[in-house]
């Protein structure tokens, strides 16, 4: 899911612990919105684009 939704694979970031925690920060993006009730991870990235300033906050709780 990572490599479609994230597009994993054109990533440049390659060096270090680089990857790795890029890798963990899109776990918990998907993660967040599973627990947020997105069943489609694609359709639910597209919906939290649109608003980038309130979207993910309401996703993580915070606002």
């Amino acid at each position: 899911m990572r490599d479609t939704a994230f597009r994993k694979d054109a990533s440049k970031i390659r060096t270090g612990h680089r990857p790795e925690n890029m890798a963990t920060l899109r776990s918990f993006a998907i993660n967040q919105l599973r627990t947020a009730g997105h069943t489609n991870i694609a359709a639910g990235l597209r919906t939290t684009a649109l608003r980038p300033y309130k979207q993910p906050l309401t996703v993580l709780g915070l606002s």
